[in-house]
């Protein structure tokens, strides 16, 4: 044997051998089908994790974007009132990174038709400053914004619109507590106003409760003629808020001070955060259980395979040749399945909003209704780096799986495997 020249690692022999033995024969029916099952299980994980994963961003991305479309990443509130707002304004649009200083007037009302009533919560904007905001200005469905300021009307959100069984042109009353101050107290004040937009911005909450109005009648309404309520502040990037918060309280002066979306948020989008790392190991642990499927199934082929082995071993192979032998058998359970999940997952997630359709006509059922999960489509998002992390995750899984077969196959001995055959 010593004469013997070794082949190359990973030579065509070494690669017919292991492709053979991951085809099915009669005798060996139940170590292929544990094969198969290590095959659907890694598919099927890499598949889950990878749409669970994508959902999981479209979700947070689009929550994100309507919630901070909306609502300004900085507010500024004043200590006192806020009479000065349009030179803070000035002063705070001229800060870097800053895009735009809304001024706005904010209160409850009530609002009602003859038929229906609902609360909802008004924000008095100016024309430029509310066409500014594209969550609004892009979605209006009916109506228009063109002349907001000159004229005393509002827009509202299309599921209050269809609560309250309006359309544009409708009037409706609205009722708030905030009125004139007589000497009995303050009176509630109620007003008219006629349905100039209706807005859809795809979140439910926010179609159902948002209304705006004229920033000068938001102020007659609620009875502050010469400010407002607070200034939203829009930066180019949410992800700077904590940079240039100081920048625009030094800015502002001495009388105003400030919250961001962060704080506002922080609950809602730290338990998202948590949700989807929780969720992340949990499916995980499909990708795991399918890796120590191939663990099972190859120390079965390699205890089924003794007597080949130890021919292979006599005919000259070696113990490395022997090991890379199970190791492709093993590795290529592995990475076949995590690319067929890979190209499933993303299959899925290209198409994620038909399927959910077809899933629901199918079934008869509403699935991810707005009114709980306050969008109104199902969002896919992949990040391209955490998909590629879940692809090497699952691979690094599947290789490691090999190795203790491969290497228990490698020190089988000749003799002992011979002995009783």
């Amino acid at each position: 044997m010593s004469g013997t020249k070794s082949t190359r690692a990973f030579a065509p022999f070494e690669w017919m051998v292991a492709l053979r033995y991951l085809r099915a024969r009669r005798k060996e029916g139940f170590i292929s089908v544990i094969a198969g099952f290590s095959f659907i299980g890694i598919t099927l994980g890499v598949m889950t994790l990878i749409i669970v994963m994508a959902v999981m961003n479209g979700f947070r991305q689009e929550l994100f974007d309507k919630m901070l479309g909306l609502n300004g990443h900085v507010v500024v509130h004043s200590l006192g009132d806020f009479t000065d707002y349009d030179e803070v304004a000035n002063r705070i649009r001229q800060v870097p990174g800053v895009k735009y200083a809304l001024p706005l007037v904010e209160g409850q009302v009530l609002v009602s038709t003859p038929l229906m009533s609902s609360g909802a919560l008004v924000r008095g904007l100016r024309e430029s400053d509310l066409k500014s905001l594209k969550a609004i200005s892009k979605n209006i469905r009916f109506g228009t914004l063109d002349g907001f300021d000159s004229k005393p009307g509002v827009a509202l959100g299309s599921r209050m619109a269809n609560d309250l069984n309006v359309k544009v042109g409708d009037e409706v009353s609205l009722i708030t507590p905030r009125g004139a101050s007589t000497a009995l107290g303050t009176a509630p004040r109620v007003k008219r106003y006629p349905v100039v937009a209706i807005f859809e911005i795809g979140m439910s909450e926010y179609d159902a409760s948002i209304m705006f109005m004229p920033l000068n009648e938001a102020q007659r309404y609620f009875n502050e003629p010469h400010s407002v309520t607070v200034l939203e502040v829009v930066l180019d990037s949410p992800d700077e808020v904590g940079d240039l918060s100081p920048k625009i309280i030094t800015a502002g002066g001495p009388t105003i001070y400030v919250s961001d979306w962060r704080q506002r948020n922080a609950t809602f989008f730290t338990a998202l955060q948590v949700e989807r790392n929780v969720m992340f190991l949990i499916l995980t642990l499909i990708v795991l259980v399918a890796a120590l499927n191939i663990i099972s199934g190859l120390i079965m082929l390699v205890k089924d395979k003794g007597r080949d082995i130890a021919i292979l071993r006599t005919m000259g192979t070696t113990r490395g040749a022997v090991m890379r032998i199970f190791f492709i058998t093993g590795a290529a359970i592995g990475i076949v399945g995590t690319l067929a999940g890979f190209g499933l997952g993303v299959l899925v997630c290209l198409n994620i909003e038909h399927l959910r359709e077809f899933i629901g006509w199918l079934t008869d059922t509403d699935l991810f209704p707005a009114e709980l999960y306050y969008l109104s489509q199902l969002p896919a998002e992949m990040d391209p780096g955490e998909t590629a992390s879940v692809v090497i995750m699952a691979l690094t899984l599947s290789v490691l799986a090999t190795i203790y077969p491969s290497w228990r196959a490698s020190r089988l001995d000749p003799v002992e495997a011979l002995r009783y055959e």
